[in-house]
């Protein structure tokens, strides 16, 4: 069923466990996610970000996300992750996405709770729940990689201020976490992931998910993360499904379909059974 992240993220708070997002690119993705948390009875969240557009507009992405999300008996919600633009944000609004994340954490704090408090007047006018981002999660490598993450961490108490003057329905926090594969084993900032879902009491997101130990999921879990973003692993695995199809002598891409989705079944399987969330739908 298509729904909005609220009630599906209060759930795994109180829970103490986590949902899965997954980016969703084409088809074999999404079936590999959206089967896959049927089969498990788990509620899980697709979409894609505004940085895989030249992938798949978003236009594309919504004709197949939106009624492959309805037409299944667990909680979906189609997110739209990174939205950079407040344009694109309306965009995605417009074709039916069930959750915003609007990310002004580039810019001035003040501009950054300006911006989302009101794309969270527009989304909440018409049942969408808004994520929003504070401090900065940059990247493993590449022009988006940070020098020195420390000093983009969230601060808990300026987190509580957002919080409440945004009105978000979770927030994005930057503990030692960053996108694309980790070079060396990531440190999270667990006492940090604490005090600020202590102060804040709302579900909150942990982005570059993709490497983490088991560990670091549980805990983190535990600790107040409630969505945690996954792209990587499952492109990877498509990729890896792909080849093994190769090498088994299938000899046409509709031969490769089956190999592509079991290989990113089973990371989808593993990321929602360690988050938590099976049977939780």
């Amino acid at each position: 069923m298509l729904v909005n992240m609220k009630e599906m993220l209060e759930k795994a708070r109180i829970g103490q466990y986590a949902v899965g997002f997954f980016d969703t690119v084409n088809v074999e993705m999404a079936r590999a996610v959206i089967e896959e948390a049927e089969e498990l009875n788990a509620p899980v969240i697709v979409g894609t970000a505004e940085i895989l557009l030249p992938k798949m507009e978003l236009n594309r992405v919504a004709e197949f996300l939106i009624p492959m999300a309805q037409q299944v008996n667990v909680p979906v919600a189609v997110h739209y992750d990174h939205g950079l633009t407040f344009d694109r944000c309306m965009e995605a609004l417009k074709l039916g996405y069930t959750s915003i994340m609007y990310d002004c954490s580039t810019a001035s704090y003040g501009d950054n709770l300006n911006n989302v408090a009101e794309m969270v007047k527009i989304c909440h006018a018409m049942g969408v729940t808004v994520e929003g981002e504070l401090g900065h999660v940059g990247d493993n490598e590449g022009k988006g990689r940070l020098a020195k993450p420390e000093d983009y961490y969230t601060d808990p108490k300026t987190a509580l201020d957002f919080v409440e003057k945004t009105g978000v329905d979770c927030l994005a926090v930057a503990v030692g976490n960053a996108h694309g594969d980790y070079k060396f084993p990531p440190k999270l900032d667990f006492d940090r992931i604490s005090e600020i879902s202590q102060l804040t009491g709302v579900p909150l997101v942990l982005h570059g998910g993709s490497g983490l130990s088991d560990l670091d999921f549980r805990e983190a879990a535990r600790r107040g993360i409630c969505k945690v973003n996954i792209f990587t692993d499952i492109d990877r695995a498509g990729k890896i499904g792909i080849e093994n199809g190769l090498s088994a002598g299938a000899r046409f891409i509709s031969d490769l379909i089956a190999y592509e989705i079991n290989a990113m079944k089973a990371v989808v399987r593993e990321k929602i059974t360690l988050f938590g969330s099976v049977g939780k739908a």
